[in-house]
C-alpha cells in the first residue's frame, strides 16, 4: 500500500471535523502516504463538508433517514455505494455520530477505523470523557480501533494516555483528549498505509 498505489480513504463526520482536518494537513505533509477520496455527512452543515470543500476534496451530504443513532436502509445503502463509487480502501469514522452495523461493515469487513474519546475498553459509549471524570480515574485518552458490530468494541489498533488533572472541567479535559487525537489518528493511518497492519482489500477490481 505505501509504493505506487496511495490507500485511498473514505471519511464519515457528523461534526466540525477537527480530526479531519488533522489527517488532510498530515496528508498534505507527507506523513501520512494516502489519499481522501470521498467526505461524507449525515449533516448537511457539518464543518467537516466545508472543510473537505476548501481541500478541493469531494464531499457529499447524504440524508440519514429517520432513525435518531443510526442510518435507515436507505441512507445506509447510499452511504456504502457513494464509498463504493469512490473506490475507498479504508473508511475513516472521524466523529461521526451514527453507529454502523449489519450491511455497512460487510460491505467493507476489516476497512473500518474510528477514533474514540478513551482508552478502551473503558468508557465506550458517549461522551466518554464525561465518564472518566464522573468516575475519578487518573489518566484516560484516546484509541483507535477497528470497528465491529459492537458499540467501540472493535480490536485496538493505537491509544494516547491523557492525563486527569487537578481542577479538571468536563470541557478542559475533553479539549486535551481531542488535541491528541489529532496527533494519534494520523500517526495511526500512516502505519495502517505503511501495512503495519493489513488492510482488506476491497473487492471493486482497479480500473
Amino acid at each position: 500500500m505505501h509504493s505506487a498505489k496511495k490507500l485511498r480513504l473514505g471519511v464519515l463526520g457528523s461534526g466540525k471535523g477537527s480530526n479531519f482536518v488533522a489527517i488532510a494537513q498530515a496528508i498534505q505533509n507527507g506523513s501520512v502516504p494516502a489519499e481522501v477520496a470521498l467526505v461524507v455527512s449525515d449533516v448537511a452543515d457539518a464543518g467537516i463538508l466545508q472543510h473537505a470543500q476548501e481541500r478541493g476534496i469531494p464531499a457529499r451530504f447524504i440524508p440519514p433517514g429517520a432513525f435518531r443513532t443510526k442510518l435507515d436502509p436507505t441512507a445506509e445503502a447510499a452511504f456504502i455505494q457513494a464509498l463504493q463509487d469512490a473506490q475507498v480502501d479504508l473508511v475513516v469514522l472521524a466523529g461521526f455520530m451514527r453507529i454502523l452495523k449489519g450491511d455497512f461493515l460487510r460491505a467493507f469487513e476489516g476497512r473500518v477505523v474510528n477514533i474514540h474519546p478513551s482508552l478502551l475498553p473503558s468508557f465506550p459509549g458517549l461522551e466518554a470523557w464525561k465518564q472518566a471524570l464522573n468516575y475519578g480515574v487518573k489518566v484516560t485518552g484516546c484509541t483507535v480501533h477497528w470497528v465491529d458490530q459492537g458499540v467501540d468494541t472493535g480490536p485496538i489498533l493505537a491509544q494516547q494516555a491523557v492525563p486527569v488533572l487537578e481542577g479538571d472541567t468536563v470541557a478542559s479535559l475533553h479539549q486535551r483528549i481531542q488535541e491528541a487525537e489529532r496527533t494519534l489518528y494520523p500517526e495511526t493511518l500512516a502505519r495502517l498505509a505503511d501495512g503495519a497492519w493489513p488492510v482488506k482489500a476491497r473487492s471493486i477490481p482497479n480500473p
